[in-house]
């Protein structure tokens, strides 16, 4: 067995092989000792000195977050009873956000339907409107994070 391993190390050693610097039009540098592709590729001079780096320690795997054995445990029921308690939250939420968004977007029509005289040019038009357009935006954003918040609960 160590004869063999011997002789395949010294066989190992003497092993040639030509390597190839190709560098293609985005500039990428490859290095290759396939002689079907290394077609405009330069020759690497077989004289330089080889450095070695050695891989990284493979850093062992965490464990699965597990709670730890004092973390405080909750029964079934009172989980139940908290997420209900969160969904009633979230429910009233969404209803208020609801109700301010059609104020939000009444006063925008509102807004929308009244033209000063001021206003000859429509960017003054815009510029009057635009916190109407935020407000109303505001109010459309939450209101999709609340019925998103919902449908994720359990």
């Amino acid at each position: 067995m160590h004869r063999l391993l011997l002789l395949l190390t010294l066989l190992a050693g003497s092993a040639h092989a030509q390597v190839y610097k190709c560098v293609d039009e985005e500039g990428r540098v490859t290095y290759t000792n396939d002689r079907t592709i290394a077609k405009g590729c330069t020759q690497l001079s077989q004289d330089q000195p080889v450095s070695t780096i050695p891989a990284p320690a493979a850093r062992p795997s965490p464990a699965p977050s597990a709670a730890p054995q004092n973390f405080p445990r909750v029964s079934p029921d009172a989980q139940r009873e908290r997420d209900q308690s969160r969904r009633q939250i979230l429910e009233k939420e969404l209803a208020q956000e609801e109700s301010a968004l059609a104020e939000a977007q009444k006063a925008l029509a509102d807004q929308e339907a009244v033209r000063y005289g001021n206003e000859r040019n429509y960017q003054r038009v815009l510029d009057r409107l635009a916190p109407f357009k935020e407000k109303v935006e505001q109010h459309q954003r939450n209101v999709d994070a609340l019925k998103r918040e919902l449908r994720e609960l359990r």
